[in-house]
C-alpha cells in the first residue's frame, strides 16, 4: 500500500500545541469517546454548543448502554471531516487524539479493538500519517511508561501526591494519565506497593502489546526508512530491558502471561522488519543491537531462538574479522601499529597528547582489547589473557619505546589516587598481567643464565624496563614478590642459583614505592624476609666479574635494609652486613681521590657499582664534580707552565682514564643514568652545561661511546631535542666551531639512526631548529625509513607534508633526478618541484669574487698578522656552512667554464685538487666532513662525485684514518683494557676547530671520527649514480674505518633493502664485509651462497626452514604463559638450551667464532660484553640481511618460501625425510575434499617428494610439538616477510594467488554447492586446530601466512595488497568469494583511519561479489542471495566501523562516500542481492543509514 500522498509537512510545534485548542479536537475526542463506549467524557468548564446540524446531535447526544456499530464510524467522521478546511490540521490533531486514547484505553480489549479497526479506517482516508504517527506514538508511550513509573513511586509514599505528567505527542494530552486506569484511585487501596507494581506492570504490558499491534499495521504501509529504524530502536530498547523496572524485591506481581504477550507481539515486530524478503531493516542492526548479551533472559522459546539467530549470525561475520591463528598474533614493534581514530582535522599539537590504542588483539567484531575495564574483565588462563601477556612479553624482550609503554599502562589500583579510583579507558595491560610477564621473563633469564648463555645484555635490558614498571606504579611491588616467592618455590624452585633477582631488586630499592612498602606497610616484615630469601651466595668461580658483581648486590641492598627499621635487621646476615662495611670503608679510603679505571679490579668494579647506584650514590656526586672543577689534571704537551697554571685555575681537565671510568661507569649501568643525560646533569648542577669544556666531553662520550646504546632504548628522539637546543643557540654565535660541528655531528648520527617517524620539532610548531646540513640528511633518513620500513600509522601521512614545510623551510636545496628516483614516490612528488637556485648564489659570487680573493689572500699570506687569521674565524658557524655550500657551487660551476675555455678535465681536477689541499691539509680551514656532504648533494653535476672521490682518496686523509684505527683500538671499545691514545688536539681537529680552545684536550673526536656518517652517505650517492666500481673502492678502502660506525649493521641492512635489485653481487659482498662477520648470527651455508661463482642457485629449502627456526627459537615470543596450559610448550626454552642439540644463546650452529672476545662468552666481565640492542633483533634483522644478500630474484625465495609454508603440516608429521614441494602445483595429489582428516592431509601433500633435511632432527631444535611448531612457522615467516621490500610483497600476492588458484576442489563444476562450502570451512580453519586435527590445507596454510604478513606490514604497505583479488578475478564461485573475503576481510577495521586505502579495498571485494552475483554473471551452480548473508552482515559492519574510526557503537553510522561506492556496485548485482544491500545506498528513502545522515544534516543546520 502506497501512502505518499500521505506524506505532508507536520506544522511547526507552536502551531502543534495550539491544537490543543481547536475546535475539531474536542468534536473528535466525543466521537471517539461515543464510539468507545466512555460516555461525555467533556471538562465541566467547557461551554456546551447546539448541535447545527444532526451529524453533531448524534455526537452530543445522551450517552446509552452500547456505542454505535464500527461500520458507522466512517460515516460520523467524514461528516465531522467536512466542518473543518485544513486537512493537514485536522490529521494532526486526529493523530494527537488517537495515541491519547490509546494511552487510556490499552488495558480496555474491546476499546483496543475499535481503536485498531479506527486507525485502519482513518488510514484509508488519509487522515493518518505512519512517518508522523508511529514515532509519536512510541514517543508517547515512553513517557507514559515513566509517569506510571513515578506514579508507582509516589504510590509507596502517602504523604506524595500524584501529578498529571503530559504525554510527549504532538497534541500533548495533559489529563491522559490522571485518565488511564484510573490509577490515582487505585493507588489509594491496601498495599500500596505491591498493587501499584502491579497495576504498573499490567498497564505497560497492555499499553506495549497495543503499540505493537498498531505498528503490525502501520508496516504494511510504505514507511519511511527513518520511521523502520526508530521503530527497530525502540522495540529493542524494550527487550533489552524488559526487566530493567522491575524494582520490587520480590517480583511476586509479575504476570508471565502477560509479559509473554508483549514480547512475542515485540518479537513479531522485529522479524518483519528483518524479514529478508521485505528487508525494513537490515539484519546487521540485531548483531549489534546487544540483545545476545542481557543478562536475564525471559523464558521464551521465541525469544531465544532469536538470540540464538544472533549469535549465529554473529559468529559467521566475526571469521571476516579475524585473521586465522588469532591467537598466536603478537607484535614484533619493529613496525608500530598504532590504531588511532584521528583526522586530518586534528592539529598536531592535539595529535601529540592522544592516548593512542595501542597495539593489541581485536575481539570478535574488532573490538581492541582496551580499556581498564575491559582489561580487568579478562579472566586469567583465557584466550584473551594469554594475548595479553604474550603481548607483553615480547614487549619485554623487544625494547619498545617508552612512549608505548606509556600508552598501555597504567598506575596499579594500589597506587591510584582515590581521585583517580575509576577505569582508564586507554590501558590494556592490567598490572595482574605485567607481573605475571614480568615475572616470566625473569624465569626465563634464569634458565639462560643456568644454561651458561652469554645473556648479561638480556639482564641489562630487561632491568632497565623492569626499574620503569617498578618505578611506574605499574603492578603491585608488594604482590609481584609474593607471586614471585610462589613461583621459584614452586614448579621453577631449581632455577635460583645466583644473585640476578637480587641484582634486579637491589636497583630499584631506592624507589619511592618501593621504600614505603618496607617501611609502612603491613605487611612490610614478610616482604623483607622474602625479598632476602632470593640471595644466593654465590660459590662460583671468583674470578668471574660478573659473579664478583653480583655477589657485592646482596651486600648494598642489605645495607638498604638495615637502614630502614630496627624490625628488619634480625632478619640480615652478619656476613653480608661485614661486607657492606668492607665496601664503606673501601670508598673512604678510595672515593675521595681520582680513581683509574685502569687501576681497579673486577672487585674493586663491583664495589664501586655498589656504591654507584644502590647507597647514597656518592660515586656519582664524585663524577659530577670530576665534570666540574675536581680530578687529576693531565699534563697537556705544549702548553707553557705559566699558562698551564692559569688553566688549572680555571678547570681541572679530567685524564683520559677517569672518562673512560665515566664511561665504564654508565656502560655497566642498567641505562637508567644515561637515558636522560643532559637531563640529570642539568639536574644536579644547573651552571654545568654552561662551560664548554663539560659540554665537549659530555658531546664526545655520547657520540663515541653511548651512541650505540641510546640506539634501542627509544631515547634517540629526545637525545636529538636535546642536541638540536644547543645547535640552535650555537649556530648564531661566532667562535664556539668546535663545540657546534661536534653537537651538528652527533645529531648527524643520531637522525641517521631514527628509523621511524619523528617529528623534528618536540612542540611541532614552527620552521625546524636544524642547520642546513642536518635538513638535508633528514630528507635521506626519511626517504630510508619510508623505503625500506615504509610508514607505519596513517596519521605519519597526514603529518608528513607539515614536516618537509618545516624542514625545508629555510633550505633552498634541490635534489637530483638520480636521487629521487631512489626515493619513495610520497617524497619524490613532494620534492620534485623544488626551484633550483644555485644560479642565484653563483651571481652573487661572482660580483663580490675580486673583493672576496684580495682579502684571502692578504689573510693567508705567509706575512699575514695574526689578527686576520683570527677574523677569518670570527664567523657564525652557520655562516660557514653557507660559505661551504657556495664554495661548492662555485668551484663546480668553475669546472665547467674551464672546460669550455678548453682546459683538459684531468688538468682542472689536478689544479681543484692542490687548491683543495690548501684549504683542508695546509690552512685546516674548512669542516671536510660538511664539504663532502655539499659535494655529494651536487651529484647532478657530473664532476662532483669525482671531486668527492678523489678527496677520499688523497693520501693525507688516509693517513689520518690510519692513525685513527691505529690509535681508536678494538672498535668494541668496551673490550679494551689497555690505557687510550689519544691524538694531540690539533693533529685531531685542525686549526680551524682547535684555535679558540687550544688549552682542552680531546678525549675521543677527530675529524676522522667525523666522517663516520658521511662515509655511508657517499656510498649512497655513488650506487644511485651507478658507479658501482668507485662505490667498492671506497668500501674497500674505508672497511677497517667502518667498523667504528655507531649503526654499522643498520646502514648494511638499509643500504641492501633500499637499492634491492640494484646492486652487483661483488658489491653486496663488500658492503656485507663492513659487519663483524664472526659476531653476526648467519647461516652456515649463508657464505657459499653469495660468494658463489657460477650461476646463481637458490638455496635449498632446508636453508630458508633453518632461518624461519631460528626466528621461531629467538623473535617469536614462547607459545603459552605459564597460567595458560594450552598449546603448552614441550619444554621450556633454557630446557632446551642445555641439550647438545640446540646452540647456545647468541650462537650459530656451525658458525665460526675466531679471537678471544668468542671463546668464552660466559667468562667474560659484565661491562665486557656490551652489544647493541637485543638478540631478537640481531636474529631477525640478520635473516633479512641474508634474504636481501641473496643472489636470486624474490620470486625464487618467496616461491620456496610459501613451498615451505603450504606442506609445513604434512612435512613435519607424516614425514621424516624433509621438507618437500609438490612437483606440478598444490595439493594437486588428492581427489579428496578437505571434510575430514584424511582429505584434509592429502590436500596439503603431493605424490612426487624430494628429501632435504631431517625432520627429526630439525623439530627436536624447537621444543615444541610438530603440531605447534608447524603453526609458529607459519607466523615467523609471516614476520620475515613484513621485513623485506615491497618487491617481495608482490611476488608474495602472485604466489599466494596461484596457490588458491590452482586448488582443484574450488574449481570443480561437478560438485554440489553444500559440498564445496563446507570444503572452504574446514580449508580456512585455523592452522593451529587444523595441525592438531591433522586436516591442514593449502590454502589454510597461505591464508595463515598473510594474514601473519599482514599483522606485522606497516599501514603504507597494506595498499599493494589489492593485487591479492586483481590475481585471483575473475572469481566464478561462491568458494572462491568467501577465500577472498577470508583473505582481505580482517584487513578492513585496520583500514578503518586510512579512508582511501579503506574504500580501495572495499571496491575490490565488492567487485568479486559482482564477479559471483552480477547481473550477467553465470554460476556452473545455482546460488541464492541468502547463502552469503554473512558476507552482506560483514559490509555492514566493517562500513560501520570505519565511519566510526574504532569499534562500533550505537551512534555509529557509515561515511556518506562509502555508501555511494557500495551503491554504485551494488548497481551490476543481481536485483536479489541489490536488496540485501539497499540500506548501504545514498537514498534516503531506501537507506536507514542514508536517512540519519540526512536527519543529522537536518539537525545541524536548524
Amino acid at each position: 500500500m502506497d501512502q505518499s500522498q500521505q506524506e505532508r509537512t507536520v506544522g511547526a510545534p507552536s502551531s502543534s500545541r495550539s491544537y490543543q485548542f481547536h475546535p475539531a479536537r474536542a468534536a473528535i475526542v466525543d466521537l471517539f469517546n461515543l464510539y468507545l463506549g466512555r460516555g461525555n467524557l467533556q471538562k465541566p468548564d467547557e461551554p456546551i454548543r447546539d448541535p447545527p446540524n444532526k451529524s453533531q446531535k448524534r455526537v452530543h447526544a445522551p450517552v446509552r448502554d452500547l456505542p454505535p456499530r464500527n461500520d458507522q464510524f466512517i460515516v460520523d467522521f467524514e461528516k465531522l471531516q467536512t466542518q473543518f478546511n485544513d486537512p493537514d490540521q485536522l490529521r494532526a490533531i486526529t493523530e494527537s487524539v488517537v495515541i491519547s486514547m490509546v494511552l487510556q484505553c490499552s488495558n480496555h480489549a474491546p476499546r483496543a479493538e475499535f481503536l485498531l479497526f479506527a486507525l485502519r479506517t482513518l488510514c484509508r482516508i488519509g487522515c493518518v500519517n505512519w512517518d508522523t504517527f508511529l514515532p509519536s506514538l512510541l514517543s508517547s508511550v515512553s513517557a507514559a511508561e515513566a509517569s506510571l513509573s513515578q506514579a508507582a513511586t509516589a504510590a509507596a509514599t502517602p504523604s506524595q501526591s500524584l501529578v498529571p505528567v503530559g504525554v510527549g505527542s504532538p497534541g500533548n494530552e495533559p489529563t491522559a494519565l490522571s485518565k488511564s486506569l484510573d490509577v490515582s484511585a487505585n493507588v489509594q487501596q491496601i498495599d500500596m506497593r505491591n498493587n501499584s507494581q502491579r497495576v504498573k506492570a499490567a498497564a505497560i504490558n497492555s499499553l506495549r502489546q497495543l503499540s505493537c499491534k498498531i505498528i503490525l499495521i502501520g508496516v504494511e504501509f510504505n514507511l519511511k526508512p527513518a520511521t523502520h529504524a526508530e521503530i527497530f530502536q525502540c522495540m529493542m530498547s524494550w527487550l533489552v530491558n524488559w526487566d530493567k523496572s522491575d524494582d520490587s524485591p520480590g517480583k511476586t506481581w509479575r504476570s508471565e502471561k502477560s509479559l509473554a504477550e508483549w514480547l512475542r507481539s515485540c518479537l513479531e515486530v522485529i522479524w518483519l522488519l528483518v524479514d529478508v524478503g521485505k528487508f525494513k531493516i537490515p539484519f546487521y542492526e540485531l548483531l549489534r543491537s546487544g540483545l545476545q548479551f542481557i543478562e536475564n533472559i525471559p523464558d521464551d522459546e521465541a525469544l531465544f531462538a532469536l538470540v540464538m539467530e544472533i549469535h549465529r549470525r554473529r559468529d559467521a561475520m566475526a571469521m571476516h574479522m579475524l585473521m586465522l591463528d588469532q591467537h598466536l598474533h603478537c607484535p614484533t614493534f619493529g613496525t608500530h601499529r598504532i590504531s588511532s581514530p584521528t583526522t586530518a582535522n586534528v592539529s598536531a599539537e592535539a595529535v601529540a597528547h592522544l592516548r593512542y590504542s595501542p597495539i593489541t588483539y581485536p575481539s570478535v567484531l574488532g573490538e581492541p582489547l582496551s580499556g581498564e575495564d575491559l582489561a580487568m574483565s579478562v579472566p586469567q588462563g583465557s584466550l584473551d589473557w594469554e594475548r595479553a601477556v604474550r603481548c607483553i612479553k615480547h614487549a619485554i624482550r623487544t625494547t619498545p619505546s617508552p612512549e608505548w609503554w606509556k600508552r598501555v599502562l597504567v598506575v596499579a589500583p594500589c597506587y591510584r589516587p582515590s581521585a583517580q579510583a575509576g577505569p582508564i579507558p586507554g590501558a590494556v595491560f592490567t598490572s595482574e598481567m605485567i607481573c605475571e610477564a614480568i615475572i616470566d621473563r625473569i624465569v626465563e633469564l634464569l634458565k639462560l643464565t643456568n644454561s651458561d648463555a652469554n645473556c648479561w645484555q638480556e639482564w641489562l635490558v630487561f632491568s632497565d624496563i623492569f626499574f620503569f614498571l617498578i618505578k611506574s606504579g605499574c603492578t603491585d611491588f608488594v604482590d609481584f614478590i609474593d607471586k614471585l616467592v610462589l613461583r621459584l618455590n614452586g614448579d621453577d624452585n631449581h632455577i635460583l642459583r645466583t644473585n640476578h633477582v637480587t641484582w634486579l631488586l637491589a636497583q630499584i630499592i631506592r624507589v619511592e614505592l618501593v621504600m614505603t612498602a618496607l617501611n609502612s606497610d603491613p605487611r612490610k616484615a614478610e616482604t623483607t624476609r622474602k625479598i632476602l630469601s632470593f640471595h644466593r651466595e654465590d660459590r662460583a668461580d671468583p674470578n668471574n666479574p660478573q659473579s664478583v658483581l653480583l655477589d657485592f648486590v646482596s651486600s648494598c641492598q642489605n645495607l638498604r635494609i638495615w637502614s630502614l627499621s630496627a624490625t628488619t635487621r634480625a632478619y640480615l646476615n652478619n656476613e653480608q652486613l661485614l661486607k657492606g662495611k668492607q665496601i664503606d670503608e673501601w670508598w673512604r679510603s678510595k672515593g675521595e681521590r681520582m680513581m683509574d679505571y685502569m687501576n681497579l679490579d673486577d672487585r674493586s668494579i663491583g664495589m664501586f657499582w655498589v656504591v654507584s647506584y644502590t647507597m647514597a650514590q656518592p660515586a656519582c656526586e664524585t663524577v659530577i664534580n670530576w665534570l666540574s672543577s675536581a680530578g687529576v689534571a693531565e699534563l697537556l704537551p705544549g702548553v707553557p707552565p705559566n699558562e698551564r697554571t692559569m688553566m688549572m685555575q680555571e678547570l681541572v681537565v679530567p685524564s683520559i682514564a677517569m672518562v673512560e671510568t665515566y664511561t665504564r661507569l654508565l656502560l655497566i649501568s642498567p641505562h637508567s643514568m644515561f637515558r636522560s643525560h643532559f637531563t640529570q646533569i642539568a639536574q644536579r648542577n644547573a651552571s654545568l652545561l654552561s662551560k664548554p669544556p663539560v659540554t665537549l666531553l659530555v658531546l664526545e662520550i655520547l657520540n663515541y661511546r653511548l651512541l650505540p646504546l641510546y640506539r634501542y632504548q627509544g631515547k634517540t628522539k629526545s637525545l636529538m631535542y636535546d642536541v638540536t637546543k644547543i645547535l640552535s643557540a650555537l649556530k648564531v654565535k661566532r667562535s664556539d666551531h668546535r663545540v657546534f660541528r661536534l653537537a651538528e655531528n652527533l645529531c648527524m648520527n643520531l637522525i641517521l639512526s631514527l628509523r621511524d617517524f619523528f617529528s623534528v620539532k618536540r612542540d611541532q610548531k614552527g620552521p625546524t631548529d636544524f642547520t642546513e646540513t642536518l635538513s638535508r640528511i633528514t630528507i635521506m633518513t626519511l626517504a630510508i625509513t619510508i623505503k625500506t620500513r615504509g610508514i607505519a600509522d596513517a596519521d605519519h601521512l597526514v603529518y608528513l607534508q607539515t614536516m618537509l614545510e618545516q624542514v625545508l623551510a629555510t633550505s633552498q636545496h634541490t635534489w637530483s633526478e638520480k636521487t629521487l628516483r631512489h626515493f619513495p614516490s610520497l617524497l619524490r612528488d613532494a620534492l620534485i618541484g623544488r626551484v633550483d637556485k644555485r644560479g642565484l648564489s653563483i651571481q652573487a659570487w661572482q660580483q663580490a669574487e675580486t673583493t672576496v680573493l684580495n682579502q684571502c689572500t692578504q689573510l693567508l699570506s705567509p706575512a699575514a698578522e695574526p689578527s686576520y687569521a683570527r677574523v677569518l674565524r670570527e664567523v657564525t658557524p652557520d655562516e660557514v656552512t653557507a660559505n661551504i655550500y657556495t664554495f661548492v657551487d662555485v668551484l663546480l660551476h668553475n669546472v665547467h667554464v674551464d672546460l669550455q675555455r678548453g682546459h683538459g678535465l684531468e688538468e682542472i681536477l689536478n689544479k681543484n685538487d692542490a687548491n683543495l689541499a690548501f684549504f683542508f691539509w695546509t690552512h685546516e680551514m674548512l669542516p671536510l666532513d660538511i664539504f663532502l656532504l655539499a659535494l655529494i648533494d651536487r651529484d647532478d653535476d657530473p664532476h662532483a662525485l669525482i671531486i668527492a672521490k678523489r678527496i677520499l682518496e688523497r693520501p693525507e686523509l688516509l693517513q689520518r684514518i690510519n692513525v685513527f684505527c691505529v690509535n681508536r683500538g678494538n672498535p668494541e671499545h668496551w673490550l679494551c683494557t689497555q690505557v687510550f691514545k689519544r691524538n694531540e688536539l690539533q693533529k685531531a681537529l685542525g686549526n680551524h676547530l682547535s684555535w679558540k680552545d687550544n688549552w682542552y684536550p680531546t678525549f675521543f673526536d677527530d675529524i676522522a671520527a667525523r666522517l663516520l656518517p658521511v662515509i655511508p652517505l657517499v656510498v649512497y650517492r655513488l650506487i644511485e649514480n651507478n658507479a658501482m666500481d668507485t662505490a667498492d673502492k671506497i668500501l674497500t678502502a674505508y672497511s677497517n674505518f667502518l667498523a667504528y660506525h655507531p649503526f654499522r649493521f643498520t646502514f648494511v641492512r638499509d643500504i641492501l633493502a633500499y637499492f634491492y635489485g640494484h646492486l652487483p653481487g661483488q658489491l653486496v659482498v663488500k658492503i656485507l664485509r663492513v659487519l663483524g662477520l664472526s659476531k653476526i648470527p648467519f647461516s652456515e651455508s649463508f657464505p657459499q651462497y653469495i660468494t658463489h661463482t657460477g650461476p646463481a642457485t637458490c638455496p635449498p629449502l632446508d636453508y630458508f626452514a633453518n632461518l624461519l627456526l631460528n626466528l621461531v627459537n629467538y623473535v617469536i615470543p614462547p607459545l603459552s604463559s605459564s597460567s595458560s596450559h594450552c598449546s603448552s610448550r614441550s619444554g621450556s626454552m633454557a630446557d632446551i638450551l642445555n641439550t647438545s642439540s640446540r646452540p647456545p644463546h647468541g650462537k650459530t650452529p656451525g658458525a665460526s667464532q675466531p679471537g678471544p672476545a668468542n671463546a668464552s662468552e660466559g667468562q667474560k666481565a659484565f661491562y665486557q660484553i656490551q652489544d647493541p640492542g637485543t638478540y631478537t633483533q640481531l636474529v631477525l634483522e640478520t635473516a633479512v640481511i641474508e634474504i636481501l644478500s641473496l643472489p636470486v630474484s624474490p620470486a625464487q625465495i618467496i616461491s620456496s618460501l610459501v613451498q615451505i609454508i603450504v606442506n609445513i603440516q604434512s612435512t613435519l608429521i607424516h614425514s621424516g625425510n624433509g621438507f618437500h614441494g609438490a612437483a606440478n602445483g598444490v595439493g594437486q595429489g588428492s581427489s579428496v575434499l578437505p571434510t575430514s582428516p584424511s582429505g584434509g592431509s592429502t590436500d596439503s601433500m603431493s605424490a612426487s617428494r624430494s628429501s632435504c633435511m631431517n625432520t627429526a632432527s630439525f623439530v627436536s631444535r624447537s621444543g615444541y610439538t610438530c603440531q605447534q611448531l608447524s603453526c609458529l612457522l607459519i607466523q615467523a615467516c609471516g614476520l620475515l616477510l613484513a621485513q623485506l621490500p615491497p618487491e617481495f610483497h608482490t611476488q608474495l600476492y602472485v604466489e599466494a594467488s596461484r596457490v588458491t588458484r590452482e586448488t582443484w576442489w574450488l574449481s570443480d563444476g561437478k560438485r554440489s554447492q553444500g559440498e564445496v562450502d563446507s570444503a572452504v570451512g574446514y580449508a580456512l580453519m585455523d592452522p593451529t586446530w587444523a595441525a592438531q586435527d591433522n586436516t591442514s590445507t593449502a590454502i589454510g596454510n597461505v591464508v595463515a601466512l598473510l594474514h601473519a604478513f599482514f599483522s606485522n606490514l606497516p599501514q603504507e604497505w597494506l595498499d599493494g595488497t589489492h593485487l591479492i583479488i586483481k590475481n585471483l578475478r575473475p572469481v566464478t564461485s561462491v568458494a572462491m568469494l568467501r577465500v577472498a573475503f577470508r583473505i582481505m576481510g580482517p584487513l578492513l577495521p585496520r583500514l578503518a583511519n586510512t579512508h582511501a586505502l579503506f574504500n580501495k579495498t572495499l571496491a575490490l571485494l565488492l567487485s568479486t561479489m559482482v564477479d559471483v552475483f552480477g547481473k550477467n554473471s553465470q554460476t556452473p551452480v545455482p546460488v541464492e542471495a541468502s547463502q552469503i548473508a554473512d558476507l552482506i552482515d560483514f559490509l555492514h559492519h566493517v562500513v560501520h566501523y570505519e565511519g566510526q574510526g574504532g569499534a562500533v557503537q550505537s551512534s555509529s553510522k557509515p561515511r556518506p562516500d562509502t555508501l555511494a561506492l557500495i551503491g554504485r556496485a551494488a548497481d551490476s548485482l543481481r536485483p536479489d542481492v541489490q536488496h540485501l544491500l539497499s540500506h548501504l545506498r545514498t537514498d534516503p528513502n531506501s537507506s536507514i543509514y542514508a536517512a540519519a545522515h540526512q536527519n543529522t544534516a537536518k539537525t545541524n543546520t536548524s
